[in-house]
């Protein structure tokens, strides 16, 4: 994996715990040779695993839309700022730039940017490892609601492994380099759906 892309919050939270992990993540893919790829913000963090990647020596590529880059949220300070038209362009710049995906804790976009790309892996659009960085138990309801969808019906067992979680970057990014991926929806039978 040469390059990951980071989805996590532009917000700051109270906890410390929550910025001190964005760093660390940053600068843990570094130190390893991995690349950023986020969203180009300088907040929260975002701007959190930035700095902790550049202040490691590591290559941060932000992909910001218009309406953001010209604001003062915009990270200046990247290996490479892009911007791009909208969220749904940011969001194929993601995978087009990424080996696959880490989520660390966020809010809404996060959730928007981890759902699409567990979403895109099970058609077929890539075939990438969809990592959850399951930090402070901050997962656990959703990797459990994952698995009562499972329970239910509503994902397929072919597609029950594609998000890979574990409460350590170290563990995490062990897990996604022996990740083999699945049968995508597209290449299945009418009788295998």
């Amino acid at each position: 994996m040469k390059r990951l892309a980071v989805y996590c919050g532009s917000a700051t939270p109270a906890d410390p715990r929550y910025m001190e992990l964005a760093r660390a993540v940053g600068q843990g893919l570094a130190t390893r040779g991995i690349g950023v790829v986020y969203g180009g913000g300088r907040l929260g963090l975002m701007g959190a695993v930035a700095s902790g990647a550049l202040d490691a020596g590591g290559e941060v590529i932000g992909v910001i839309p218009h309406a953001l880059a010209g604001s003062e949220v915009a990270n200046h300070d990247c290996t490479e700022l892009c911007t791009v038209t909208g969220m749904h362009e940011r969001k194929q710049r993601f995978t087009d730039l990424s080996d696959g995906f880490v989520t660390i804790p966020g809010g809404v976009g996060t959730m928007d940017e981890l759902w699409e790309a567990v979403s895109w892996a099970q058609l077929g659009y890539h075939t990438k490892p969809v990592g959850l960085l399951n930090a402070f138990g901050f997962y656990d309801h959703l990797i459990a609601f994952n698995r009562h969808m499972a329970d239910i019906g509503f994902v397929r067992p072919a597609h029950q492994g594609i998000i890979i979680a574990d409460e350590t970057l170290e563990g995490l990014l062990d897990k996604m380099v022996a990740y083999e991926p699945h049968t995508p929806i597209f290449q299945m039978t009418a009788s295998e759906l």
